[in-house]
């Protein structure tokens, strides 16, 4: 990894696109005779998955990510904990080549089995579809429509996919479009997370952890959870990020941050240093310690990434932090709140952030 990369700051960046034209009145159609609307076969609705698709039906904020997914289907306000894809089942596909009987996953690709006697390729799986399953437990079925090998790493996978969409009755891609990532893709991931951020290990479950969402973005930065380095499991590193990135600070799910908000991640194996040099993103001069980070939520605070009162943290987990009375740190990691169930060297990864806006005085007056 050059040092140029490990010493770039990392910007989270929330979804704020905007809706597409509406099309112009059409003629009113000549009335059809009444009929009983059911829903399609299965062999109807696998003929259409991994055609294009008409454009993002839903088109706004939508606060950080875990997933990376939609939180539903229709347009109705939900929970940021929810998704309409949290994990997908290997075994028993709904629709594969013929002799594929499940899918195994291993180091961030998916391959067929059993393997086909020749070379086996990234573009196996395509076409497959996977029982997946929803964050409140309904079955959603989901389409493999390609695999792109990435291009700073041809092992790691990014895989386009489509869930059935039970509302709109099509196919469409679950994965939240950005601007700069309009038509995002998904990696695959082992295990699955739960509502409050928790990671579980399942032989038989992956997540499709879409590029727009904090899984995703932190296999990105470095934390490839089936990765090592220097002999050490990165997986507690990923875990620790995905609570890192999203200010996940009690670890139960809530993020606590804004859109277009910089931060600056560094940990001790230096997968990702601290920056020293200021760019277009980030200048050091400008950040403060935010927090230390360990795979169940913040270890200790400083301040809060969005500004808001330390106290309103301290009430959503009361109990979880305690006023730090130890002297501060030579290097201004200094905490403000800091756990006491957790063992010293339990943090894994630190921040950096911009602190909250200064008032103006002139204002003020």
């Amino acid at each position: 990894m050059s040092a140029s990369f490990r010493t770039l700051p990392v910007c989270l960046f929330l979804l704020l696109s905007s809706p597409g034209q509406a099309a112009p009145p059409a003629a009113a159609p000549k009335p059809a005779p009444t009929r009983t609307v059911s829903g399609p076969t299965d062999a109807e609705r696998y003929a259409r998955r991994c055609q294009s698709q008409t454009a993002q039906r839903i088109a706004r904020p939508q606060g950080t990510m875990l997933w990376g997914t939609k939180r539903g289907w229709d347009e109705k306000p939900t929970d940021e904990r929810t998704s309409v894809l949290v994990s997908v089942a290997l075994d028993a596909p709904r629709q594969a080549e013929a002799g594929v009987k499940a899918l195994r996953f291993e180091n961030g690709r998916l391959w067929p089995v059993p393997a086909p006697e020749a070379g086996a390729t990234a573009s196996d799986v395509v076409g497959t579809v996977l029982q997946g399953t929803a964050s409140d437990g309904k079955p959603v079925e989901v389409a493999l429509c390609g695999a792109e090998p990435a291009a700073d790493d041809p092992t790691r996978v990014f895989y386009r996919i489509e869930a059935w969409n039970p509302v709109a009755r099509e196919w469409e891609n679950p994965c939240v479009a950005l601007e700069r990532s309009p038509a995002p893709r998904a990696l695959a991931v082992g295990g699955v997370w739960d509502a409050s951020g928790a990671h579980a290990d399942a032989a038989d479950r992956i997540t499709f952890a879409c590029e727009n969402g904090a899984i995703s973005k932190c296999i990105l930065w470095g934390y490839a959870p089936w990765a090592t380095r220097d002999g050490q499991s990165l997986a507690g590193l990923h875990q620790a990020c995905t609570r890192l990135a999203r200010a996940d600070y009690c670890g139960n799910g809530r993020s606590h941050t804004r859109q277009d908000t910089t931060i600056d991640i560094y940990d001790g194996l230096g997968v990702l240093e601290r920056a020293t040099e200021v760019t277009r993103e980030w200048d050091p001069a400008k950040g403060s310690f935010e927090a230390a980070w360990a795979p169940d939520g913040a270890t200790c605070l400083s301040r809060t990434r969005d500004g808001r009162a330390l106290e309103g943290i301290l009430q959503e987990c009361p109990g979880r932090f305690q006023a730090d009375t130890a002297d501060a740190r030579e290097d201004a990691e200094a905490c403000t709140v800091r756990r006491g169930d957790v063992k010293p060297g339990a943090a894994l990864l630190r921040n950096l952030s911009y602190g909250p806006p200064k008032a103006d005085p002139a204002r003020a007056r």
